[in-house]
């Protein structure tokens, strides 16, 4: 089988969805598989409702089709979150509790930040208002005034 020359070659995810279903499992301790995909399902929608340009095209060709779809399916917000307001954005989407929503979050951001790579990851946090890092378990600094 040949590759035609005009069509660009896409980049192969580093996981796939069920390999990435895995890691959001056993990051979230979740007893099945149905709610660590209930996990993924909510909060990589959310990151597409945050995520515009370059770094949304570019996390899309790094996750897994199905997660890509649900990213790439959300209408960017005219008005971004804080990392506090889209936990408690998803979480009264969910109508669960800021807890429970914040471990879901950490669990799924784990996978998606290991797709993303350092590089992509840094560009992300640097489109999104402040509190994201964290959510991403990196520090989040911040320049002496």
């Amino acid at each position: 089988m040949f590759s035609d020359p005009r069509v660009p070659l896409q980049p192969v995810p580093a996981m796939s969805y069920e390999q990435m279903l895995e890691k959001v499992r056993y990051e979230g301790a979740y007893p099945t598989h149905e709610r660590a995909e209930e996990a993924i399902r909510l909060v990589v929608a959310g990151l597409g409702r945050q995520l515009t340009g370059d770094e949304r095209v570019e996390l899309a060709a790094r996750l897994p089709f199905e997660a890509a779809r649900l990213l790439a399916a959300q209408i960017p917000d005219t008005q971004p979150l804080t990392g506090w307001a889209f936990v408690k954005d998803l979480a009264a989407r969910a109508e669960a509790s800021l807890a429970t929503t914040r471990w879901d979050t950490g669990a799924v951001f784990a996978a998606v930040a290991a797709l993303a790579g350092p590089d992509l990851l840094t560009r992300i946090l640097h489109q999104l208002p402040s509190g994201f890092a964290l959510l991403f378990g990196r520090a989040e600094l911040t320049p002496a005034a």
